[in-house]
């Protein structure tokens, strides 16, 4: 890494920045004060005192960190929220497993979003340490203790719905998110104020395990969380039903006004569909073993519900008293 000549001002390094991570391929910039919340982090502990996140230990052990971002990053002064595209079509439309009865969440047809935001936004922080003669940063995609969908908010990218996820005005809420946390101020973008939920509550309405209230998720009910995040048995007598799914759920998405409106068909190509999502037979879901599992998904998000985890999934799907066993054992 060279010296860089001068300073950049935040302005400069506002454009720069920006015009960055548009070169690689991200859809929506925005840009925050890392400033602490205290709004935010009062709904999030209360979320946590609900229980609502289930097993997700994980989540809670960080909350601290979670709820302030100085806590996280001391030095951090602005936070960039990136969004990208990844729709690539319905179910019903683009997967010939649906056909079968098995659904498989839209984000998960391709290649691992992590893998591909990280790598991009990471050649972005190389940019930024020579413009700032070594600047500190973060990369955040999903697994750090960020809580993203609010720093969106922030940074003017959309408002979080009904069903939790972040929309914007021209793609929806079919995004994932990231974050590049830096240690220079910048030139701000408006917070997202406005709510155009409205009165709709079709999202919740159509929700089938009823894991969604207004605004809030309880991830113990939740069908992507059973699917994925969950391990072991389900629970015993719990409000669920997989309704097909055998890697997480869209159900909440694909009945948003906003989503229907909004539809855009994603420019990456890393995010169509496995082939074996698009043919595969049932046979050959229940016969796949743990090598093809890891083969097959081994860049794919899939994997991180395990064999193990995709294995009990399909067998809860295929079971005699679904519905839909009369396609599976065709």
């Amino acid at each position: 890494m060279g010296f860089y000549p001068f300073v950049l001002n935040p302005t400069e390094l506002t454009h720069r920045l920006k015009a960055a991570l548009r070169k690689q391929g991200f859809e929506k910039v925005g840009l925050a004060p890392a400033l602490p919340d205290p709004e935010a982090e009062n709904r999030l502990h209360q979320w946590f005192r609900a229980g609502f996140e289930g097993t997700m230990h994980w989540m809670k052990k960080r909350s601290v960190e979670r709820g302030n971002v100085l806590n996280y990053f001391p030095e951090a002064k602005s936070v960039i929220v990136v969004a990208l595209n990844y729709f690539t079509g319905r179910v019903k439309d683009r997967m010939a497993t649906a056909d079968t009865g098995l659904k498989i969440s839209n984000y998960a047809w391709g290649q691992d979003y992590h893998e591909l935001m990280i790598s991009r936004i990471k050649a972005v922080q190389t940019q930024y340490r020579e413009w700032t003669n070594g600047g500190e940063s973060r990369v955040c995609v999903d697994m750090s203790p960020v809580m993203e969908k609010d720093w969106a908010r922030k940074a003017g990218l959309g408002w979080q719905g009904k069903h939790t996820n972040i929309i914007t005005r021209d793609l929806g809420s079919w995004i994932f998110l990231g974050e590049f946390i830096i240690d220079r101020e910048l030139d701000y973008d408006a917070p997202f104020t406005a709510d155009y939920c409205g009165s709709c509550t079709a999202c919740i309405d159509a929700c089938p395990t009823q894991a969604l209230t207004d605004y809030v998720l309880d991830a113990r009910k939740c069908i992507s969380y059973l699917t994925i995040e969950h391990r072991g048995p389900f629970p015993e007598g719990n409000l669920y039903e997989l309704n097909g799914w055998i890697y997480g759920c869209d159900i909440c998405q694909e009945v948003c006004p906003w989503n229907r409106k909004l539809e855009k068909t994603t420019t990456w190509e890393e995010f169509q569909p496995l082939p074996e999502i698009q043919t595969w037979t049932c046979r050959e879901w229940e016969n796949m073993d743990e090598t093809k599992f890891r083969e097959i998904f081994r860049h794919s998000p899939i994997k991180r519900t395990r064999f193990e985890g995709m294995k009990r999934n399909l067998v809860h799907t295929m079971s005699p008293e679904k519905g839909n066993r009369n396609e599976i054992r065709k």
